[in-house]
């Protein structure tokens, strides 16, 4: 709900600060007097486009700040706040402030926080329904119709939402499952090849380095068998050193006890017939150890040929291949399964359509009976309110399969006829605003709509009627405002009476300066105000009177 409205150097207002209350407020003043300069500063701080034209004369810039206070935010706009991170505590008024530069620049802000325009543009439509001569949204746009309807019928469109979800998921799914069914069935005979390549292989995990380590051991015994086998002569035959040591250790051994140098001779040349043995052994067995099948080392290097082939040709590791293998009959399989997963699935998706155009034909029928009990309900109201010839009617209408959604199968639009024979058409094609503003009216008084926008306005609806339609106008304003805010710029004294807060708007000059002023008016203050309004410049005692009656009325 609208709390107060704060105005500064907009136009012909230098400073303003207004506070509003529950319930039908009403503003009057003479034409002229800046009625339209209150809404325009409304319009500019919920996000219309900023017109330089509303900085007053003189001054660098212009602000509006608006405050709305609730029991409980509205969903649409807590869900909007949240998005753009702003928080607003349980209880803490919404404080929206637009400034504009005499330049053209302007700066939005939410509870001081800095914002775009395009978040108070979103807000508004929760916060401010203005219908006016030039100004109608809210229930002129055909694209909340729906949502109206549904609302009047108290349709549960829980159902057709969900099976419109659950519905959307599988034929996600099934499209899926079809695009990899295809590309996996494109890949069959590739990955059947790749299968069989790969199992006469049999690649086993450390094969390739085990291959490598014997190959590099038999590719160094070959390079070294030659001298090896040099060492080892060396040792062989009577001539050989080794022999040679053996014959002079004997020879020793024959005169050692003469002296005991030589003794000690004899021991040194013992311990290098030890070695020397030692050593010809090890030659020997590293020999052995080094020698290498020339056919054992081709098929060594084949065999890693191979291997380190496959694993380049399938962009992995040697160690991978046996994973490659597991993949590529995993894939198989899936190509073997995959037709059964798809008609799997179209049986799913078949059913899930099936339930959603139930639980969507089911709304439709609701949603038509209800427009039917719509129509005869604002036709009750047009009478009264000066439109015995118009007729309303609420269009449902079926979806092409294409634009079905989670809202049904349904379109719906308010359509209307001013004049016997004419045909319908919609609701924003009423060449009257007058006309235009009493539909709405009638529109909202049938559907006394709850979840609609905090404050709703009407400029100037009583325009071009008096008398019993102004009287019938005010009555049912003032029922819509029972439980919400309502506010009305009038020119009737019949609907200012109903009001139960007052508003004048005045327009006085000084020299050459001219300002615009809001009071909030009393009793007395009202009853002149009224009775200005029945009988124009000179207020006569019978207008008093005459004013006091519909006050009292009231």
């Amino acid at each position: 709900m609208l709390t107060a409205l704060a105005i500064r150097n907009v136009v012909l207002i230098e400073a303003l600060d207004l506070v509003f209350h529950a319930g039908l407020g009403v503003l009057t003043g003479e034409t002229g007097a800046g009625k339209s300069i209150l809404l325009d500063s409304l319009g500019l701080v919920l996000g219309d486009r900023a017109d330089t034209g509303l900085v007053r004369a003189g001054t660098d810039q212009a602000s509006v700040t608006a405050t709305f206070e609730f029991d409980r935010l509205p969903e649409a706009v807590r869900a909007a706040l949240a998005e753009a991170e702003i928080v607003v505590e349980s209880g803490e008024p919404l404080i929206i402030k637009r400034r504009l530069r005499a330049d053209g620049g302007s700066r939005a802000f939410i509870n001081d926080q800095p914002v775009g325009v395009a978040l108070l543009r979103e807000l508004a439509r929760a916060l401010v329904e203005l219908h006016g001569q030039h100004d109608d949204r809210g229930l002129v746009n055909a694209r909340g119709h729906r949502l109206l309807l549904d609302r009047f019928a108290h349709a549960d469109t829980a159902q057709v939402s969900e099976a419109w979800q659950r519905w959307s998921r599988i034929e996600a799914d099934l499209a899926q499952a079809r695009a990899s069914a295809a590309a996996a069935s494109a890949d069959e005979d590739l990955y059947t090849a790749y299968l069989a390549e790969l199992t006469a292989l049999e690649p086993m995990i450390g094969e390739e380095a085990e291959l490598a380590e014997q190959r590099a051991a038999m590719q160094k015994g070959e390079r070294l068998s030659g001298d090896l086998a040099a060492l080892q002569n060396l040792w062989e035959g009577s001539d050989s050193a080794l022999a040679v040591l053996r014959s002079a250790a004997r020879r020793l051994d024959r005169i050692a006890g003469e002296h005991p140098m030589l003794a000690e001779a004899l021991a040194s040349l013992d311990r290098a017939v030890i070695e020397a043995g030692e050593a010809e052994d090890r030659i020997a067995a590293a020999l052995e150890a080094l020698a290498h099948d020339p056919l054992l080392l081709d098929r060594i290097e084949t065999r890693l040929f191979e291997l380190r082939a496959a694993a380049r040709k399938h962009g992995c590791t040697a160690d991978a291949l046996p994973a490659r293998i597991a993949e590529y009959r995993a894939a198989l399989e899936k190509i073997e399964n995959g037709g059964s997963h798809v008609a799997a699935l179209e049986r799913a998706a078949q059913e899930a359509g099936l339930d959603y155009q139930a639980k969507a034909e089911a709304l439709s029928v609701v949603r038509a009976e209800a427009a039917r009990r719509l129509d005869a309900a604002v036709a009750q109201e047009l009478a009264p309110l000066k439109l015995d010839s118009a007729r309303f009617h609420t269009a449902v209408v079926r979806l092409p399969e294409d634009r079905w959604g989670p809202h049904g199968v349904d379109a719906v639009e308010f359509l209307i006829a001013t004049n016997p024979g004419a045909a319908f058409a919609p609701l924003g094609k009423i060449a009257s605003g007058g006309e235009l503003s009493r539909f709405i009216l009638a529109l909202k008084v049938a559907l006394a709509e709850e979840g609609g926008a905090a404050t709703v306005i009407f400029d100037e609806i009583d325009r071009g009627v008096g008398g019993a339609v102004a009287s019938a106008i005010g009555e049912r304003l003032a029922r819509l405002a029972r439980n919400g805010q309502l506010l009305a710029v009038t020119h009737s004294p019949q609907v200012a009476a109903r009001g139960l807060t007052h508003y004048l708007i005045a327009k006085s000059s000084e020299g050459t300066v001219t300002r615009t002023s809001v009071m909030l008016l009393d009793a007395a203050g009202r009853q002149e105000e009224i009775a200005r309004m029945l009988s124009g410049a000179e207020i006569t005692p019978e207008a008093r009177a005459q004013a006091d009656r519909l006050l009292e009325q009231a």
